[in-house]
């Protein structure tokens, strides 16, 4: 009967160090993937400093809104009038490039406040 007891008792240890064993696995995948949390967060939300959202308000700034937009919107016209006339896409290109270049140029000229 000691015999039998003794291997009952074998098989019950041995099932108990393979459920340690799958619990200490589980708990050390679960422990990585906290880790990795933790350090994407750290990168990510931890660096940032929370920013107001809202543009700035006033009589100046919707101004200088109004007055980028106009331009950039006298820009893409003209743009859009180079692709219709002329339907080649180096002219289209070119014309885009010379945009992008006279922006700052125009709305210093236009709109500087001397």
């Amino acid at each position: 009967m000691s015999k039998e007891r003794a291997r009952r008792r074998a098989e019950r240890e041995r099932e108990a160090a393979i459920r340690r064993a799958a619990r200490a696995a589980q708990a050390e995948r679960r422990e990585r993937r906290q880790s990795r949390r933790r350090a994407l967060h750290a990168a990510t939300v931890g660096r940032v400093r929370p920013v107001s959202s809202a543009r700035p308000a006033g009589i100046l700034a919707r101004r200088h809104r109004q007055q980028t937009t106009g331009l950039l919107t006298v820009l893409v016209l003209l743009n859009l009038v180079v692709w219709f006339v002329r339907g080649d896409w180096p002219a289209v290109l070119g014309a885009l490039v010379v945009s992008a270049l006279v922006f700052p140029v125009l709305k210093l000229l236009l709109f500087a406040r001397h």
